[in-house]
């Protein structure tokens, strides 16, 4: 059976009802290429146009205002995740009660579920996509009393809640089981229970926030508990005067920073929309900002951590620095679910700058444009973005947007301070890349036509999906040395346009971060296995070069193979000396390899000396052979 489009949407025309004084627009998405409204409503009728069976359905979004705006500008969001399993309902209304709302969506959306489910087969029950259920045992009965008891009615089983939960979101990865439960805990004390529970039951945990990870760190390949954060995303405390904030797991960056807007102050990070602090800690992301303000790491003062046994831990005070013992907030922001469950956070705030600059120009080759952003950073000027497209990224924003900008690699600008200094930055740039070949030199002060310049960039990857709407998309990242960065791109460009896949290039050109989108057929085996050989290609070039195999994206999943990162385990010690035996149960096959087919749940034992790891092996916990590395590294291990 052909697999089904993954493009297609359905926009409800206006409603109006009895309950409802003003006209309602409803929108259902695939979260897996359009977590973003804004990108969404941006190239809408180029997809639309593309999908017969439901044009029919589909009704005009010209009367929407503004929809450059982001999500949260325009709109409240409702996930209606038992009805529409993969997909987000977004609502827009202009006075209406949250609840009532939701509940007339709920029965909307039962209404309009048959109709969809005939052409598109979204998932559940009915989806194409493949997923198996793994070898594991199921979860315990007592396990499953245990966790109603703790979460009341935040806890199911119901299989498109799992699907849902198990399958990827952002990620070409394939989901090869889904969890056995959800649950969505509501506070610390709840996410305590909930680990100490598993743990006594041995089953695994995997710790679900935005699901934006391109990745596949939100798999459960052996099913056991998805803990869901959403629930818990209050701002706890905002210190102005000390400019830092606390909030719990499952807020997001961009609801942050609405809250933190009329106090002047700004979280730094912007990876892609959607993502939670919880999950940003996990991966230690980062974004566009990360030349001027760092990555995660730079940006979390403490936080508190439920560890495999269900002790809550607070890995440092509010100090903004201290030479007390070891960084345990570095050891966790990373760790990729793999230590525990992060339960708060506290975060590194800044002041919103006086005035910004956005410039542009363009390059005759990506060499030359690589070469300028090196030479900006040497120049000593603070810049905050340095942002690349190749001629192909340029390309498909012209498709998407209908616009005619020269399809030649492209960098882009952002300046900040005051507007003296902002001035004198833009100038200064402006005189370096007339030295190295740049063209059309153009930047923007004013709001409006910053945002439209900055669009570019912000939706490149949609521009993608609009030039190849029924594609799937291979998207990886490496980072390297900023000066091997014009070697690493140039290397890797002359290899993607030497493919038949279509590929594009965009890169964190200010701190060597190099992205890469690989267009291709999912029905086409040659052309998966194609895009696979690219991604390798560039990530063992990448290394080749002193750099790393992912500089924002994570392991996950994706590059768990060992030699993609074997000097991380040149200065290791033990699990067990660290103090972290039980890590076992959480996130399992995520950041460290495991064997393809593996029971409900699995003891990971790694042997470490100084040269890297010399085994690495996975077990049945009830199934121990004599001689086995479990029997030789001793009884203390047993209790895991």
């Amino acid at each position: 059976m052909d697999r089904p489009h993954s493009s297609y949407y359905f926009i409800g025309d206006s409603i109006q009802h009895t309950l409802i004084q003003a006209p309602v627009c409803l929108f259902l998405l695939p979260e897996t290429k359009w977590p973003s409204l804004a990108g969404f409503l941006a190239y809408a009728p180029t997809i639309l146009k593309q999908s017969p069976i439901f044009a029919p359905h589909f009704s005009t979004i010209s009367e929407l205002e503004q929809p450059q705006q982001s999500p949260l500008h325009l709109i409240s969001q409702t996930r209606i995740r038992s009805v529409f399993p993969g997909h987000t309902i977004y609502f827009r209304s202009l006075s209406l009660d949250r609840s009532l709302f939701t509940s007339i969506l709920r029965l909307l959306s039962a209404m309009l579920l048959s109709i969809i489910r005939r052409s598109s087969g979204i998932g559940g029950k009915g989806s194409t996509e493949f997923v198996v259920k793994g070898s594991h045992k199921q979860v315990p009965q007592e396990l499953i009393e245990d966790l109603k008891a703790i979460c009341q009615d935040n806890v199911t089983m119901d299989y498109d809640e799992r699907y849902f939960h198990g399958k990827p979101q952002n990620s070409f990865h394939k989901a090869v089981n889904i969890p056995d439960v959800v649950v969505f805990p509501r506070s610390q004390e709840e996410v305590s229970k909930i680990v100490k529970s598993c743990d006594k039951h041995r089953v695994p945990i995997v710790p679900y926030g935005g699901a934006t990870s391109i990745e596949g760190h939100t798999l459960s390949p052996h099913g056991g508990v998805c803990i869901d954060m959403s629930q818990m995303k209050s701002v706890k405390a905002l210190h102005i005067e000390d400019m830092d904030v606390v909030v719990e797991p499952g807020i997001g960056w961009m609801e942050l920073n609405e809250y933190l807007e009329p106090h002047g102050l700004f979280f730094p990070l912007d990876p892609g929309p959607g993502a939670t602090i919880g999950g940003m800690c996990a991966t230690r992301c980062s974004g566009s900002l990360a030349v001027r303000y760092g990555t995660m790491r730079d940006n979390v003062i403490s936080l508190k951590i439920v560890l495999p046994n269900g002790d809550v831990v607070k890995t440092a005070s509010r100090a903004r620095k201290s030479a007390a013992g070891y960084d345990l907030t570095r050891l966790v922001i990373g760790s990729e679910g793999t230590l525990g469950v992060i339960t708060e956070v506290t975060l590194r705030l800044q002041k919103i700058p006086q005035h910004s600059v956005v410039a542009m120009c363009n390059f005759p080759t990506i060499k030359d444009a690589a070469d300028v952003a090196i030479a900006t950073m040497l120049s000593g000027i603070q810049v905050s973005r340095v942002e690349l497209l190749d001629e192909v990224q340029v390309r498909a924003v012209n498709i998407a947007n209908e616009k005619n900008l020269p399809e030649l690699p492209t960098l882009m600008f952002e300046f900040i301070g005051t507007e003296a200094y902002a001035r004198e930055q833009t100038l200064i740039v402006q005189k370096i890349i007339s030295q190295h070949k740049g063209s059309d030199f153009v930047f923007a002060e004013d709001p409006e036509a910053k945002k439209e310049l900055w669009k570019i960039r912000k939706e490149a990857l949609w521009a993608c999906f609009a030039m190849e709407p029924n594609y799937e998309a291979m998207i990886s990242d490496v980072c390297v040395p900023l000066s091997r960065l014009a070697e690493l791109i140039s290397r890797s460009k002359l290899e993607l346009d030497a493919s038949p896949l279509v590929c594009t290039v965009v890169a964190h050109a200010g701190d060597g971060n190099f992205h890469t989108v690989i267009l291709f057929d999912p029905n086409q085996e040659n052309q998966r296995q194609e895009a696979e050989r690219l991604n390798h290609f560039m990530v063992h070039t990448a290394l080749s070069m002193e750099g790393t195999c992912t500089g924002e994206h994570g392991v996950g999943t994706g590059k768990i193979k060992e030699s993609l990162f074997r000097p991380m385990f040149a200065s290791r010690t033990t699990l067990a000396e660290l103090g972290l035996g039980h890590v076992v149960i959480f996130t399992v096959g995520a950041v460290l390899p495991i064997k393809e087919h593996v029971p409900y749940f699995c003891v990971h034992l790694y042997h470490f000396r100084a040269s890297g790891p010399v085994h690495v092996e996975s077990f049945r916990f009830d199934d121990v052979k004599k001689g086995s590395i479990l029997d030789q590294i001793g009884p203390e291990i047993r209790r895991i």
